[in-house]
């Protein structure tokens, strides 16, 4: 019979393409007359027999085909996760069930249009307490990417990780170190860098020991409705423009909220950030940061720290009881600090800061600045210190601008140098800069 043809199906038979298999196999046929009625109703009775007996194997063999393992059982969660993140497309929904997952090496997701839903932040749970290899616990480098209500726990390096990606959102999702502050937990909670239109809202950072939600090097921000708490920075912003801060709890970290622009990066240039109606208090939390890392200089009891950024704006904030300082302004050289980077500008400008609250605070100046201030002074920190030192050329006021008739105590150390010589008088900085405009991403996520 010809090879594979009980494999094919009805519709081959019915056209004959058998019957030279059935005259290979012996059948002689003779072509007279006298036999032509003869091989008509043997090939009746073979059609027949073939009708039967064959088809119906022959239409299984045609269906869908099974897998010899159906015995095996269902791979776990934790072993399928990382393949449904390798075979994705764009448009793919992983849902990430209730529950405590364990992983032992980091998760990857290099696809783009891919969103990652859980059934809540304390209720689907990816922990790496036992992971022995990789950086992160998922690291995404893929744009239009949605991560929501879910938890990240315990990973040794960064929790979440995104990498030159344009369109994130990151919604409800908890990362968290959960041994409490301590310098071998990883850097980064929540952690876009070299990206674009990023929208983080309701989420919750705890225990990072450098910053629980930071962005970094980046472009088009909204950091709202989310909590930092007990990490060494709650939510910073480093090297970054066009960003909103709102909304938020900073409270129990090192310093509650920082607005950077470091030296020796990609992108620099830091500018156009509103931080406005967030709640920044108690941040008091003794730095743990590793040696040797940047955040590691915060002091302890810092509420809102602004370091070499330009074009700020800071109102309708509330801030209580950050035992350094509720706001500090300085320059990346206060205090002698050195720059090797040709490009890098230092110097913070156009601050302007006005209608917030403020209540207690000041009480145990840390800063070495403050703390010999502190000395001669015998009294708390003011509401906003600035470090006071200004490019050449420049006006103090274009510096440090706090709104007119502003009533919050005002502090500047003038370099430093001399803790007497200092000033508390606030009415070279009684002004007005022209208002920052609202972040508007060009992202599906911020609706």
């Amino acid at each position: 019979m010809t090879p594979g043809c009980l494999r094919w199906c009805p519709d081959k038979i019915a056209s004959g393409l058998c019957v030279e298999g059935l005259k290979n196999s012996g059948m002689h046929i003779k072509k007279t007359t006298a036999n032509l009625e003869k091989v008509r109703n043997t090939m009746k009775k073979i059609s027949r027999s073939f009708t039967q007996i064959f088809i119906p194997m022959l239409l299984i063999g045609c269906g869908p085909s099974e897998s010899p393992n159906n015995d095996l059982p269902e791979l776990s969660f934790q072993e399928s996760f990382q393949t449904q993140l390798i075979e994705a497309e764009p448009g793919t929904i992983i849902v990430v069930p209730p529950g405590v997952h364990n992983f032992s090496r980091s998760l990857s997701l290099t696809v783009p249009g891919v969103t990652i839903r859980g059934a809540g932040m304390d209720q689907s749970i990816l922990s790496f307490i036992n992971q022995a290899q990789g950086a992160e616990g998922l690291l995404v480098t893929a744009d239009d990417f949605v991560i929501e209500d879910l938890a990240i726990e315990n990973t040794i390096g960064d929790a979440l990780k995104v990498n030159e990606s344009t369109n994130v959102t990151i919604r409800r999702v908890r990362t968290e170190w959960t041994n409490g502050p301590d310098p071998e937990n990883g850097a980064y909670g929540i952690y876009p860098v070299q990206s674009r239109n990023i929208l983080i809202e309701g989420s919750v950072a705890i225990g990072a020991a450098d910053a629980g939600i930071y962005v970094g090097q980046s472009s088009q921000i909204i950091v709202r409705n989310s909590r930092a708490e007990y990490n060494v920075a709650g939510i910073e912003i480093e090297n970054s423009t066009f960003a909103d801060v709102y909304d938020n709890v900073a409270t129990n970290n090192t310093g509650g909220i920082l607005v950077f622009d470091l030296p020796n990066l990609e992108v620099q240039g830091g500018q156009s950030t509103r931080v406005f109606n967030n709640e920044v208090y108690r941040n008091n939390t003794e730095n743990f940061a590793p040696e040797g890392a940047i955040v590691g200089n915060v002091p302890p009891g810092t509420g809102l720290l602004i370091l070499a950024n330009d074009n700020i704006e800071v109102f309708e904030n509330q801030f209580w009881d950050n035992g350094n300082v509720n706001i500090m302004i300085y320059s990346y050289t206060l205090g002698g600090r050195t720059i090797e980077d040709p490009n890098y500008d230092p110097f913070p400008e156009k601050i302007y800061i006005h209608d917030n609250e403020y209540s207690g605070g000041g009480t145990a100046p840390r800063h070495q600045l403050l703390v010999a201030w502190h000395k001669k002074a015998q009294v708390n920190t003011p509401n906003i210190v600035w470090g006071g030192l200004v490019r050449e050329g420049n006006d103090s006021s274009d510096i440090v601008c706090l709104g007119p008739n502003s009533s919050a105590s005002f502090l500047n150390l003038k370099g430093g140098l001399d803790p007497e010589n200092i000033s508390y008088d606030p009415e070279p900085h009684n002004c007005t800069l022209p208002r920052l405009a609202a972040i508007d991403l060009d992202s599906p996520g911020d609706d």
